[in-house]
């Protein structure tokens, strides 16, 4: 029963990648390790979501130490063309989405556009098998090795990449704001001290860090059986638009119900979300975050032999990332949703808890009982109620 429900899963998630009227093939073959999804669009992000909005924008890439070649938008002037005169904002997106998700709402309502607006310097960052971060120095996707990493390495390597090139390119500390799997990135790499000489604050939307305590008996369903064993190849193509759209819509939906029903996201902006599909990811990152379900713990890939653990750690044990090494002088800025199924409220508190001794005036904590957790990056009023505080949140530091 496990195994089934681990297939619709999997099924919902690959077809959100409905894409206009022509046929599309997504696959999953978790054999050679990688969820991947095709698509035939080449259109970079700045010329297909930014300039389209009357907004300048810059094309960057940037390689990491272990050789994936990344991509990053810089939005370095707000619609009126007046040059940011704030320090930079680097935003990382979550799991199975890339950049595009700052900006898919129109630009009142986008938090890339918001901060741009608000004088700014953005920067979209991608990580690496998402549609535009799909480079590498000596390996290509359709490579198994290419896709041999979890979020340790997006924590390790994907996230000091973007930051250490965002302050290059500004010669500034930046803000980073993250969502979802963008926090835990960020919580890993700064409980290992990685990256802290260059980061302002972070404000940190969805926070991931224990995930024993979610509330979707789908996602538990999921992470409780053998993903990694599952191969599975769809193709289907879309016979009219409208039919492609109404398809689109009922994925939607069905995401709705894996990470909780959201309050406040409009169907403009569902027809909006309905035009983009999933991005890539590996298949070892889903099974590490299936680990976190199933362990109820924050800690480095599992090889599940002590051999093998030995071997990658010196330990027959992974270890761990302790929370509490955050320093208490971060400033910090933890968002989260009463309807949330992914960041559940009582896993929040686990981790708000582990920060019992951060400085009372570096930690703000903004609880939304309405919210789920696509709210925080697509709601309608989140301008008001999640993006307002977190910009006056940057003011203070």
């Amino acid at each position: 029963m496990a195994n089934s429900l681990t297939i619709c899963f999997l099924v919902f998630l690959l077809c959100v990648c409905a894409d206009g009227a022509r046929q599309v093939p997504c696959t999953i073959n978790t054999n050679n390790g990688r969820l991947l999804w095709s698509s035939d669009s080449d259109v970079g992000i700045c010329k297909s979501m930014v300039e389209t909005q009357g907004y300048s924008c810059e094309e960057h890439t940037v390689t990491t130490t272990d050789g994936y070649i990344l991509s990053l938008q810089r939005i370095p002037a707000g619609r009126s063309g007046v040059t940011a005169d704030k320090p930079p904002v680097l935003l990382q997106h979550g799991l199975l989405v890339d950049a595009t998700t700052w900006l898919v709402n129109t630009p009142d309502k986008s938090l890339g556009f918001i901060l741009a607006d608000n004088g700014y310097d953005v920067w979209l960052a991608n990580t690496r098998g998402t549609k535009y971060s799909s480079g590498h120095t000596s390996l290509s996707p359709s490579d198994p090795a290419y896709w041999d990493w979890s979020w340790d390495e997006l924590a390790a390597y994907d996230l000091p990449a973007s930051v250490q090139y965002v302050h290059g390119q500004t010669g500034q500390n930046l803000h980073y704001v993250g969502h979802s799997l963008g926090t835990l990135m960020a919580l890993a790499a700064f409980s290992r001290q990685q990256s802290l000489n260059m980061i302002r604050s972070a404000a940190l939307l969805s926070p991931i860090a224990y995930l024993d305590q979610i509330t979707t008996l789908l996602g538990k369903a999921a992470a409780n059986s053998m993903i990694g064993d599952v191969t599975i190849n769809i193709y289907y193509h879309t016979l009219t638009s409208n039919r492609d759209k109404n398809l689109s819509h009922g994925v939607l939906i069905v995401r709705f119900f894996l990470t909780g029903p959201p309050c406040c996201i409009s169907p403009s902006t569902m027809d909006a979300v309905a035009n983009y599909g999933p991005q890539p990811t590996a298949t070892k990152n889903m099974l590490h975050l299936a680990q976190m379900v199933r362990q109820g713990t924050i800690a480095m890939y599992d090889y599940g032999r002590d051999d093998d653990n030995n071997e990658h750690y010196g330990q027959p044990t992974p270890p761990v990332y302790n929370m509490a090494s955050i320093p208490n002088d971060l400033p910090l800025f933890l968002a989260y949703g009463g309807q949330d199924y992914i960041s559940d409220p009582a896993d929040v508190q686990t981790l708000i808890g582990t920060l019992n001794d951060h400085d009372a005036n570096k930690l703000v904590v903004l609880y939304r009982k309405e919210y789920a957790h696509l709210d925080f990056i697509l709601a309608g009023n989140a301008n008001q109620v999640v993006y307002d505080p977190i910009m006056g949140f940057f003011s203070l530091n």
